[in-house]
């Protein structure tokens, strides 16, 4: 061989090695992924199982995925989606991937537990598709160990049970829908009311949840949790649906297609909902809904939703009863003491929603929104304590104008070194709640107002910003952030006879610190720390020179997700939260309660098995340790802190024509009072609910307490005095849970 030849062959053997280590070098992997139609698909969960390294796919269905080399295997997965996996080739690194997934029903072969710190959101939302939220009252039970109890028929918001909390009805859990706050502060009945009954349930597309205070994109209220409810952009096809039931029980909803191009969608949805209940005393429920929804859809480029609806409800109730009037037979459990109780409220909403793609991996996303509430309520929960000849009947009102914007800009996959990759995003806005004629007064009959007790004008205004951060490096993500937030609070209290408006104002800076290691594609661990708070009501704050106006809550959560097989997802959390102060105004009575710091210590647990492709198990298990610290031993019970709960049931999805579920939902015994003498008693009721398909028709039965277990919904132990009573008692006083209700459904797609 001459020497030339030698020198080729030395030439063509290092570009061979050249070629095979280039190949080797790990690099990021690029591309984009889409549906079967060529449309982009969000938040896929992207994994390579040979390096563990995970990224996610953003608006544009695009992502990055870092330390990537020839022959890895990377899987693809995503709820309703068969999971793809490549096996990455040359090509794959220098030219990219555009993978197109299947559609398929929906189980946890899809699952890819990945450092997201929302993990078990995404998983729970295979509860919410395998079993469709059926009633406005099932929206919030789908949250893993979150309870709640209504106590006027349908009419106001729900009480919320969740982590130790007695939530009342939103005070320490902040609730939106598409990112619009649903909680009213300084509301009439009470801090944080929180009425979702202007969401048609049909209407849902998943449900977005974080247990704790480790969000810092959500603020206040968020001390046990927040729920935001994301409504489904457009729909396939139009529905017509129509129900009815015991207790003169009817309900017609509608969801009809008026728009769909290239680009562009639009529908309108309507539900109409009248019932009478299971009361002695009709409740001449009627609730209306109307919701129009516009979205357009540029890939791309840009994204915008507009949304708007108009809730308005009626309703009469028995209230809440004494046991004893029950006992000694004055009533039944479905009776009423005063039934003129009742009251209406209405809600009109607009929001804007717009998403801008500034470049390959920077987003802006704005969102604003305009709301119009009133709320009326009649309420006598003392009956002839205070005035043994008119009675206690209470009037509270008000009149309310809400609006707000937010703005995010999110910057992703940033290199940093070698392998790892940074995101964050910034952002800001406010919130302005204007309240009018809040009121608080004695009233007879609905008709007459005996006197007031409160009655004034609320100004309440929240700036805010927030940055929170990602780093991701090998098998470990911090996510460190914090937030700020700006309050102002103005009263002008109208039984004055001088002029008298009183303003204060506060700054609170919440940090929070997650951090996540993904042991593989099937397992997590996590530690989240982190401050928040809730405010207290305006008129507190004012009436108290500023004092404790935003308690701050210290919380930390240790746990982890783990899918031992392709079938089961387990998770299991120890968590604790302090509490400064649960400092709030109890709108019933015009007065101030002071309870002191608190203490709550808890561990959750948690199993989803996917028995066959049509058969869905699942159960919640929590516990909790809730008690104030300031209070003697024995004294220091929280009134209505649930300790024990569990929530679980299986679902049956595409068996041959049927589809269906059984469910149960068990609150244990807890204390109704500081010192534990009066116990609210718990209970276990089962649902259950099966459909037949026929084409493009549905047959469906819903039975609500299935073996009709006697049950109360909402307790409280409360002093009153009945009509033929000389002295007061204290004891418990209860709504009844709903006895064996049973519903027929017909529904039909077009």
């Amino acid at each position: 061989m001459n020497s030339s030849s030698k020198r080729a062959l030395k030439l063509l053997s290092l570009i061979m090695i050249f070629g095979v280590t280039s190949s080797a070098t790990a690099q990021n992997l690029k591309g984009k992924v889409t549906d079967k139609e060529g449309l982009a698909l969000e938040n896929v969960g992207i994994f390579n199982q040979t390096t563990g390294q995970h990224s996610h796919t953003n608006l544009s269905g695009l992502f990055s995925l870092p330390s990537t080399t020839v022959n890895d295997s990377v899987y693809f997965s995503n709820l309703g989606y068969k999971t793809y996996v490549l096996v990455i080739q040359p090509q794959h690194v220098n030219e990219g991937v555009q993978i197109a997934l299947e559609e398929s029903s929906i189980n946890l072969d899809q699952v890819v537990v990945v450092s997201k710190v929302d993990a078990m959101s995404r998983i729970v939302n295979i509860d919410v598709q395998n079993d469709p939220v059926k009633s406005s009252q099932e929206i919030l039970r789908k949250v893993p160990g979150l309870l709640i109890g209504q106590h006027a028929g349908g009419g106001k918001a729900e009480q919320i049970f969740l982590r130790g909390f007695d939530i009342d009805h939103g005070t320490d859990v902040a609730i939106s829908v598409d990112g619009m706050p649903v909680n009213m502060v300084s509301h009439a009945h009470g801090q944080g009311y929180a009425d979702l009954h202007f969401v048609i349930p049909e209407t849902i597309n998943n449900i977005n949840f974080g247990k704790g205070l480790y969000y810092a994109d959500k603020g206040n209220f968020n001390t046990a949790g927040y729920v935001d409810l994301n409504l489904k952009k457009s729909i396939d096809q139009s529905m017509v649906s129509y129900e009815s039931g015991q207790f003169n029980t009817n309900r017609f909803v509608g969801l009809f297609k008026v728009l769909e191009s290239s680009k562009s969608n639009a529908y309108l949805a309507s539900e109409v909902y009248l019932t009478d209940g299971p009361f002695d005393s009709p409740q001449n429920f009627n609730r209306i809904n109307i919701l129009g929804r516009y979205n357009y859809k540029d890939i791309g480029n840009e994204e915008l939703t507009f949304t708007a609806s108009h809730f308005q409800s009626k309703w009469d109730a028995s209230g809440q009863i004494p046991q004893r009037a029950v006992d000694q037979n004055l009533i039944g459990r479905f009776g009423a003491i005063d039934d003129t109780e009742g009251g209406q409220t209405s809600r009109t909403n607009l929001m804007l929603n717009h998403v801008k793609f500034l470049g390959e991996d920077q987003f802006l996303k704005t969102r604003a929104f305009v709301s119009k509430y009133d709320f009326e309520l009649f309420s006598n929960f003392t009956f002839f304590l205070d005035d043994p000849v008119n009675g206690d009947q209470i009037r509270q009102f008000e009149d309310r104008t809400i609006m707000g914007a937010e703005t995010i800009f999110e910057q992703i996959n940033i290199a940093v070194g070698k392998d790892d990759t940074f995101k964050y995003s910034a952002g800001g806005g406010f919130r302005y709640d204007n309240v009018d004629d809040v009121t608080l007064s004695h009233t007879l009959n609905r008709k007459t107002t005996l006197e007031q007790f409160a009655f004034g004008d609320v100004d309440e205004t929240n700036f805010y910003g927030f940055v929170d951060g990602e780093y991701k490096t090998g098998n470990w993500t911090f996510n460190p952030s914090v937030r700020l937030d700006y309050f102002n609070f103005d009263y002008e209290n109208k039984l004055s006879e001088l002029y008298d408006n009183k303003s204060e104002s506060k700054v609170k800076v919440s940090p929070k610190l997650n951090t996540l290691y993904t042991v593989n594609r099937n397992w997590q661990v996590f530690l989240k720390t982190g401050l928040g708070f809730h405010s207290n009501d305006t008129r507190v704050v004012t009436a108290n020179e500023g004092r404790d106006i935003l308690p701050t809550a210290y919380g930390a959560d240790l746990g982890t997700i783990i899918k031992p097989t392709d079938k089961l997802v387990l998770n299991a959390t120890l968590w604790g939260l302090l509490l400064d102060q649960e400092f709030v105004y109890v709108g019933d009575a015009g007065i101030v309660e002071p309870s002191g710091k608190t203490r709550r210590l808890g561990v959750e647990l948690g199993a989803r098995y996917q028995v066959l492709d049509w058969l869905y198990l699942y159960n919640d298990i929590n516990y909790t340790y809730a008690r104030s610290t300031e209070e003697l031993d024995g004294e220091d019970y929280i009134p209505l802190a649930p300790d024990f709960t569990s929530v679980g049931g299986i679902s049956v999805t595409d068996l041959g024509k049927f589809s269906g579920a059984l469910n149960y939902r068990y609150l244990g015994d807890r204390a109704a009072n500081e010192d534990n003498s009066i116990v609210a008693e718990g209970y276990f009721v089962t649902d259950m609910n099966l459909n037949y398909h026929i084409k493009n028709w549905t047959l469906g039965l819903i039975i609500e307490n299935l073996f009709d277990t006697e049950w109360n919904e909402t307790q409280f132990a409360t002093e009153s005095r009945l009509f033929n009573e000389t002295a007061s008692v204290e004891e418990i006083h209860f709504t009844p849970g709903t006895p064996f209700y049973l519903r027929g459904k017909v529904s039909v797609r077009f």
